[in-house]
């Protein structure tokens, strides 16, 4: 029986069906951006969000990247027109062979790949899709790992069990590896999937070595882990693009597993504001990677129809022309370099100083960030020095420069000294 017109209810402030929902925490490094961004104070300094500063402090945007908008603008034919659900063509093949190293024919009839709302978006979709295909127990993640990743699975895949496998020594600022794979090895089941930081581990900024990359792909192998590899910074931890995929390109080399891999270009070409990423999956036959390829397509239409294709033709762009591929690889050594520099940097005004402590971290870690040792005490401390980190002690080592990085060292020695908590590093 309906209600008549004067019987609906009517909805007021007072009693809208959203009343019951509770207030969601807000995403803590975007909220202390905006703490930043308010504070008055002449010298100030922001160690937090994950994006390339020059040494100005100021955003830049690639010369690569700045020649190619220009040569698309000034191209009659370009058009915004609708791309194919899994992507521009030449962006998803051009994706695949920088991360895979011009994959074989062989492999490259067993790879699907296809064009994401960058790394979030391919999480997001991996995770989706794992979830509805292999129907996972567990996803073993690092901890810490980044943030969203949890948000992700907690969406995604709500029945997945997230457990965590030991990854960072707080004690000595190091990979607690033997934690690592000691917890895997007692406790991981077969068909639980494992997520992998490529490179550049995001918070730590701790990867493990060869020898040890080849150690967990054996347990992956014996304990029949299904690897997610996130891949967010291929070239801007080393300066190599090759160096940085070589995690991925072994487990896949052993032939023996299957594994997906998110890939973001937010950080290596600078597209942050464009949402530029792809998704893979290594499958064991050609049969088995079309029919994984088509669900995939029909999740991507389901949730965003298509992706956006500015971006991606930027990067396809630059990928398949030889002299601007070797231009965009200077641009990733300027980028890397900087930040070598400037871990040196803090390194050397922290021993200048004399802070108590073992800083060695700070030169042994690479990628974008630092796992400082700091405590959420020192970390707050810092904020009234108007020094904004995350309370976990992650820096963003961009953030640093040749005027701020001698006051930034400052402050953390007298935070320091007058905690007197300080940050023993591995020998």
């Amino acid at each position: 029986m309906g209600y008549t017109r004067e019987e609906l209810p009517v909805h007021t402030k007072s009693n809208s069906l959203f009343n019951h929902l509770e207030t969601m925490p807000g995403d803590p490094i975007f909220g202390l951006m905006s703490q930043y961004a308010k504070d008055p104070a002449e010298f100030k300094a922001s160690l937090t969000i994950g994006v390339y500063r020059d040494e100005d402090g100021k955003p830049w945007v690639l010369p690569t990247v700045k020649k190619v908008e220009k040569m698309i603008a000034e191209d009659v034919a370009t058009n915004h027109e609708y791309l194919p659900m899994e992507g521009l063509g030449a962006f998803v093949e051009s994706a695949r062979d920088l991360l895979f190293g011009n994959p074989s024919p062989d492999l490259t009839s067993r790879i699907g790949s296809l064009q994401t709302i960058s790394g979030t978006g391919a999480v997001h979709l991996g995770a989706r899709f794992l979830n509805d295909s292999l129907q996972p127990k567990r996803i073993w993640v690092s901890d810490p790992t980044w943030g969203n990743h949890h948000a992700i699975f907690d969406i995604a895949a709500p029945d997945v069990e997230q457990k965590m496998y030991p990854y960072y020594d707080a004690a000595t600022c190091s990979l607690n590896f033997s934690g690592m794979m000691s917890t895997l090895e007692e406790q991981a089941q077969p068909g639980d999937l494992i997520l992998l930081h490529a490179c550049a581990h995001n918070p730590t900024g701790i990867d493990p070595t060869k020898d040890q990359w080849k150690q967990i792909a054996d347990l992956c192998e014996r304990k029949h882990l299904f690897p997610f590899f996130d891949s967010a910074y291929q070239g801007f931890a080393s300066g190599d693009v090759d160096e940085d995929a070589w995690a991925v390109r072994h487990f896949v080399s052993r032939n023996t597993l299957e594994l997906v891999v998110a890939q973001s270009f937010s950080k290596n070409f600078g597209l942050y504001g464009q949402r530029v990423g792809a998704f893979h999956i290594v499958t064991s036959s050609e049969e088995a990677r079309d029919k994984a390829l088509s669900h995939l397509i029909y999740l991507q239409r389901a949730e965003i129809s298509n992706p956006p294709v500015y971006g991606a033709r930027i990067v396809a762009f630059i990928l398949q022309n030889a002299e601007l591929r070797r231009e965009w690889e200077q641009d990733l050594l300027i980028m890397s370099g900087r930040i070598k520099t400037m871990r040196a940097a803090l390194f050397g005004e922290l021993l200048k100083l004399n802070t108590p402590g073992n800083w060695q971290h700070i030169v042994d870690q690479n990628g974008m960030f630092s796992y400082t040792g700091l405590s959420e005490k020192q970390v707050l401390a810092l904020r009234k020095e108007h020094i904004y980190l995350l309370t976990s002690g992650r820096a963003s080592i961009s953030g640093l420069n040749g005027e701020n990085v001698a006051l930034v060292a400052k402050a953390i020695d007298k935070v320091v000294r007058e905690t007197g908590d300080a940050p023993a590093s591995a020998v």
